[in-house]
Formats: structure tokens, C-alpha cells, sequence
């Protein structure tokens, strides 16, 4: 609102000029709004990358806990919300799926997870729009799970850069050869994204110890063959893969694929894996509740005992 002064006007004495003069305005300090001082409470210190998250709990002889959700199954909005639950229950990583028509490496958990995503009108670009809200309000790192076919459609440098702009630190590419992830590599390093590389139980030896080499952030050891999806136990033969990664590198190696209960969680960490990845059983505990908000609930309680099972 304009305030209204009075001014006067006075000649001076050498000159013919006008001599215009103000009053000194008195102002009233005005007080923020409440919304403004506890808008610094949505945003927590800048995340560290996950080498550096790695690096950290293994000072600390802890194992890092991995949870996997799919964008936007039951919707975008409880994404959001259960990237803070994960969040704030101790996950030291998430991975954040992009959903997919053609899924390859996905069980029948996570692709219907991902069907009814993409019928809800769920994409790439709906996903980068939550993670630009969302991303800043987080403390431990997200990397995104995606084919290729999203990125190449992009074009890998924005792609990247478009990852990177809303604070994504990690990126796994399932269905990606070793032999054709030069470019992928290349501008993951300019852009600052860590590019996870996946080894599995019949990868041959050799070709294990290439991949471990130029993985990045961690190595991501598949536990079975197959597809992803919950299972009743864990292949006793991840212990010797894990033994055998070791030997290849120091790099850390998080086990995924079939891990779904605290006591999955507990007996691969006393295997030696520095980090454990659910993901079928978190989809499915949210894509399976009545509501988003009891999924929610359910989540959080399911997440704390995952996390109370590591050391």
C-alpha cells in the first residue's frame, strides 16, 4: 500500500531552483510469517554422495541399508511421502525405480508395480518434478534405477544432466552390457553420478572382476538367477560370491534381488556385504495396502525392522 507523505517545498537563497524536502518515514518492522521461519526446517544439509556414504559407515563397521521403490505405484504423491519415511527411518541409500513398459530384470511384483504406474500417467518427467520438490528435504542419497531405452530416448549428457539437477546421486542400468556403458561412464563422471554396474551368479570370473573395476559408488551383486521378486531364503552361494568380490576389490558391495525379511538382512551382513537392498517387498507392502496412508504406516514399521536387523 503507497503511503502518503507531505512535502514541501522552499527557495534557496543563490538560487532559483526549488528546494524539495521530505519527511523522514517512520516504518513499523513487520514480522514473517510463521510459514517463512520453518521453511528452513524442510530443507537438511546437502547429501553426501554414496562412495562417501559407504566410506562412513564402514568407519563406523555398519552396513548400509538399501531400500527400492517404484515412482509413482500407488501414486507420485505417496512416493513423495515414503521417500521421507525411508528417509527418516535410517536408510542410508534408496533407489528409486523408473517405471517401464518392457521391465526385463523385474519380478511379477515390480512389474505390476510399474503397469499401474505408467497407467496413472506416471513418467520421467512427473518423476524429476516430485524429485526437484523432494530430493532437497532428504539426507542420505538416491540413486535412480532405469533402462536404457528412457535414456538413449533423451540422449545420455541431458539425461544425466537433467538427473543431476534435481540431486540425484546414483544410477543403475540393468539391462546395459559392460561392453556398451563407455558413453554411459563418460558423461555419468562429467555430471558427478555414480554409475552402480551388477554382477550375478553366473557371471564369469573374469568378466566379474571388469565390472567390479569400473563400477562405481558400489558394486550390486544379484543374489539369484533370475528376476527380481521375494523369496524364502537366501542362495548360500551369495557368501562366496561375496568372498570372491572382496578379494577382486575394496570397493563396497550391497546384495539385492529375493532379499525380503529382517532375517535376510542379518544373514547377509554377517556374509560380509557392506549394503542390502529390498525391493519387492517394500513395493509390494505399498502397492498392496487399502489405502496410501496405511501403506505408509505399514512401511515405516517394516522399514525399522529391516534397519534394526543390520549392525
Amino acid at each position: 500500500m503507497a503511503a502518503a507523505f507531505k512535502v514541501s517545498v522552499s527557495l534557496l537563497p543563490s538560487s532559483k531552483s526549488p528546494r524539495v524536502s521530505f519527511p523522514r518515514p517512520s516504518f513499523k518492522p513487520i514480522s514473517a510469517p510463521k510459514s517463512f521461519s520453518s521453511m528452513a526446517s524442510l530443507r537438511v544439509a546437502p547429501t553426501v554422495g554414496i562412495s562417501e556414504t559407504f566410506s562412513r559407515l564402514r568407519e563406523q563397521g555398519k552396513v548400509a541399508f538399501i531400500p527400492f521403490l517404484t515412482a509413482g505405484d500407488p501414486d507420485l504423491s505417496t512416493t513423495s511421502q515414503a521417500l521421507k519415511v525411508l528417509d527418516s527411518c535410517g536408510s542410508d541409500l534408496i533407489e528409486l525405480g523408473i517405471p517401464y513398459s518392457d521391465p526385463l530384470a523385474d519380478g511379477p511384483v515390480i512389474q505390476a508395480a510399474a503397469t499401474r504406474a505408467l497407467a496413472k500417467g506416471t513418467n520421467f518427467d512427473a518423476v524429476i518434478s516430485m524429485l526437484r520438490e523432494v530430493a532437497p528435504q532428504l539426507s542420505c542419497p538416491i540413486a535412480l534405477f532405469t533402462y536404457y531405452n528412457p535414456i538413449l530416448k533423451r540422449g545420455v549428457e541431458k539425461f544425466m544432466s537433467t538427473i543431476k539437477n534435481v540431486g540425484v546421486h546414483g544410477l543403475v542400468v540393468p539391462d546395459v552390457p559392460l561392453e556398451e556403458t563407455e558413453i554411459l561412464r563418460s558423461e555419468a563422471v562429467k555430471h558427478n553420478i555414480e554409475l552402480v554396474l551388477l554382477t550375478t551368479p553366473t557371471t564369469p570370473t573374469e568378466r566379474m572382476k571388469a565390472i567390479v573395476e569400473a563400477s562405481e559408488g558400489f558394486v550390486y551383486l544379484v543374489s539369484s538367477v533370475g528376476v527380481t521378486g521375494a523369496r524364502s531364503s537366501v542362495s548360500s552361494r551369495v557368501q562366496s560370491l561375496l568372498q570372491e568380490l572382496k578379494e577382486a576389490t575394496t570397493k563396497p558391495v550391497a546384495v539385492g534381488f529375493g532379499i525380503s525379511k529382517p532375517e535376510h538382512v542379518k544373514q547377509v551382513a554377517g556374509w560380509g556385504a557392506d549394503g542390502v537392498i529390498v525391493g519387492s517387498a517394500i513395493v509390494k507392502l505399498l502397492g498392496e495396502a487399502k489405502t496410501p496412508e496405511e501403506g505408509l504406516k505399514e512401511l515405516e514399521a517394516f522399514t525399522k525392522s529391516l534397519k534394526a536387523a543390520l549392525p
